[in-house]
């Protein structure tokens, strides 16, 4: 454990690609998994590595985000010394972070003020189980300026994907010798930034006075790019299971993916837990001819009807004769009496009315907004 660092969270990732999803909260307070957050994977994945302070900065649609994260309470944030704190922009949302650097110079007063040596910047937009203990290892034994965990996998974003995905190159010793921001589509496997990185305090705060001193405002590009032969900036390879939440299908595909058990073991097996809120609730009801298969159920529903390949959130009641398939549905949605659902994605309090027919496709789920009666 290390308490020689102390984290950020970039939490305003770009929600004009799931609005319908995104349209009351900020793209890392998504519910995910039947009873997650998507935020709760990085900020646990910090906490189980010994850090005690983390920033959580945000742009809009933060209230959600605020609610479900509270005083931190869950992941041993609730402390005098460190803890956890919310960053809002100072200035007026129409005009908010144009970049990371700009962002990391609204949140200046809090790195100046933080005592740790490190620190581990990170986005809220992607599942994984990552031991950040072993990357800042890493990142002390190479001597390195800038150190980004990568995964190596294909680089196939979706269709609506708006960007931001940055791909390395890297010599045999780790070095980063090529830095790449949206580049096309390929099935050959590629060097992924998962969009983690780690470097010393007075590192970032010497960049992010040269940003603000020239106008510069990207991370990637004005940093990392500009400068990747001057800094010794190296990449760690991650090999667990990672996943980018970047599109409504890599949202539906990768909550799918939790039906697989390997898939659960890799994320929710080890010995770093995945925390979060935590809401008591009666276990889950099933009445009279009810199925469930190969689905992963919350507490506090009422399961009446059939339910296949798919995941279910807390409160919510399907009645009899209702059949769910390859759906997610989240907290307190009610099915009534004789409805079909297939590959389609509900939001909270969503009520669908007796005898309805609602198909999607598995790359293109239907999405009900939060609240909908259909």
């Amino acid at each position: 454990m290390n308490n020689d660092a102390f984290g950020l969270i970039f939490a305003y990732q770009d929600d004009n690609v799931m609005k319908s999803l995104t349209q009351k909260r900020a793209l890392s307070s998504i519910p995910f998994g039947g009873r997650y957050r998507i935020v709760d994977f990085i900020l646990s994945n910090m906490v189980n590595s010994g850090i005690t302070k983390v920033g959580i900065i945000t742009r809009n649609n933060y209230q959600s985000l605020m609610d479900h994260l509270g005083s931190g309470k869950e992941w041993d944030l609730s402390r005098k010394n460190g803890g956890l704190y919310m960053l809002p922009p100072f200035f007026s949302q129409g005009t908010a972070y144009r970049g990371k650097m700009e962002a990391l110079r609204n949140a200046e007063s809090f790195i100046r003020k933080s005592t740790q040596k490190y620190v581990i910047m990170a986005n809220a937009d992607s599942i994984a189980n990552i031991d950040l203990d072993a990357a800042l290892e890493y990142h002390k034994n190479k001597g390195a300026d800038i150190t980004m965990m990568y995964k190596k996998q294909a680089f196939k974003p979706a269709e609506e994907d708006v960007g931001q995905n940055c791909v390395i190159k890297t010599q045999e010793d780790g070095r980063v010798i090529d830095i790449a921001m949206d580049p096309a589509p390929s099935d050959e496997i590629v060097n992924l930034s998962m969009g983690v990185m780690i470097m010393q305090r007075s590192l970032l705060e010497t960049l992010i006075l040269e940003c603000s001193s020239h106008n510069m405002y990207s991370l990637h590009r004005d940093v990392l790019q500009r400068r990747i032969n001057d800094l010794k900036i190296y990449g760690f390879e991650y090999s667990g299971y990672f996943q980018k939440i970047d599109s409504v299908s890599s949202f539906f595909a990768t909550n799918m993916d939790l039906l697989n058990t390997g898939i659960r073991e890799k994320l929710f097996g080890t010995s770093r837990q995945i925390y979060t809120k935590i809401r008591d609730e009666a276990p889950t009801i099933y009445r009279g001819e009810s199925s469930v298969k190969n689905s992963l159920v919350a507490d506090g529903c009422v399961i009446e009807g059939t339910v296949e390949n798919s995941i279910i959130f807390r409160g919510v009641h399907i009645h009899k004769g209702a059949v769910i398939r390859n759906s997610i549905i989240m907290q307190d949605t009610e099915v009534q009496e004789g409805s079909e659902l297939n590959y389609v994605i509900t939001d909270k309090d969503v009520v669908i009315r007796e005898s309805r027919k609602l198909f999607g496709y598995n790359l293109y789920p239907m999405v009900l907004a939060k609240g909908s009666v259909v």
